[in-house]
């Protein structure tokens, strides 16, 4: 899988999955060159996520929804690290995320 469709993957699950205000999808597999999960094929990417979704819930169980948004994905041959950021649209104007 290339490194677009990984990004297009990450897209379609979250925005499948979550109420999405703001979606960022950075692909920092680059600076990952050489570790072990970039030789098995996985990529790194950093997503900001906005969403009304995350209304009470804490930072563990906003990343835990994005994570199961993302699914059987979060295997070390598709992706191998995501950071995750995530906010309600409140916190992100507060934020100027």
């Amino acid at each position: 899988m290339s490194e677009s469709e990984r990004v297009r993957l990450i897209r379609e699950r979250l925005g499948q999955a979550l109420t999405l205000e703001r979606l960022e999808v950075e692909d920092e597999s680059h600076l990952h060159a050489g570790h072990a999960g970039a030789r098995a094929g996985g990529g790194h990417y950093r997503v900001l996520v906005v969403s009304p979704d995350f209304a009470g819930h804490g930072r563990l169980q906003r990343h835990r929804l994005v994570y199961d948004a993302i699914g059987d994905a979060m295997r070390a041959d598709t992706i191998h690290a995501l950071s995750i950021r995530a906010l309600t649209p409140d916190e992100a104007a507060g934020d100027d995320a």
